[in-house]
């Protein structure tokens, strides 16, 4: 869902989430996560890794962005959109 429609009171499925549509729902019921209070606490880049070894491929580094975006909406962050992650990303990726 795009942040601006977001509202935390009413974040009850994956695709209530910020940046959650469909096809990232079903990437991460594929991780074990299934409802939005799951991802409280978790480390996205942790999901990610996870995702990649499940699919057997690196994933796009925009997933860890969203991963990031929800994460941190689950803990009590903004509803923004993916990609206001990536600097943040970049720079933890940096020396990898």
């Amino acid at each position: 869902m795009h942040p601006d429609k977001v509202k935390r009171e009413t974040t009850k499925t994956l695709t209530d989430l910020p940046n959650i549509g469909p096809a990232l729902a079903a990437d991460l019921r594929r991780i074990g996560i299934n409802h939005p209070e799951e991802l409280s606490g978790q480390d996205p880049l942790e999901l990610y890794g996870i995702l990649c070894e499940l699919t057997g491929m690196k994933q796009d580094p925009c997933v860890l962005d969203v991963f990031m975006s929800i994460t941190d909406f689950m803990n009590g962050g903004e509803a923004r959109v993916w990609w206001a992650y990536t600097p943040q990303r970049k720079a933890m990726l940096k020396n990898e």
